[in-house]
């Protein structure tokens, strides 16, 4: 499935549809680079989970925990991990949990990784098109996230 936001506000909403639709272990992959929108796109889907704290980037943390809405967010950032291995971080535990994880940079722990799971790549600088079009491509691996990406493409084509 492939598809254009305008704006940052269309980008938060495609979020929020995504974040309607999760369900506890939905893993999201985000692929894009630096000001793509993949924080932004975060921000949406914590806003349709309930959550009401700021959502921040979490590259210098690697994890950011929000476990006060409909479910735990676990937001990752794995750029730090380009020169090293994500093994002995215990990510298993977050992916194994009951919550959404949301990670940003996973080709860096691709090695920790569940095989089940939603890929969001986001390209920005599309010749073309204004500067805050974004193009998003999303596929699935694995029954449960091939659902949820039905169930988006429906969700998004009714907007």
């Amino acid at each position: 499935m492939k598809f254009l936001t305008q704006n940052a506000i269309e980008t938060e909403k495609f979020g929020r549809v995504v974040g309607q639709l999760v369900q506890p272990g939905s893993l999201i992959l985000l692929n894009g680079d630096l000001g793509a929108g993949k924080t932004t796109f975060t921000k949406g889907l914590a806003q349709s989970l309930g959550i009401e704290r700021a959502i921040k980037s979490p590259t210098f943390t690697l994890i950011r925990e929000y476990r006060q809405g409909r479910l735990p967010l676990f937001h990752m950032d794995l750029y730090r991990l380009e020169h090293s291995s994500a093994d002995d971080l215990g990510l298993e535990e977050y992916f194994d949990s009951a919550g959404v994880c949301v990670v940003e940079w996973s080709q860096f722990g691709e090695d920790v990784l569940p095989a089940d799971r939603l890929v969001i790549d986001i390209q920005r600088d599309l010749p073309g098109f204004a500067a805050d079009t974004r193009q998003f491509t999303l596929r699935a691996a694995g029954s449960k996230s091939q659902q949820l990406l039905e169930k988006i493409t429906t969700a998004w084509s009714d907007q």
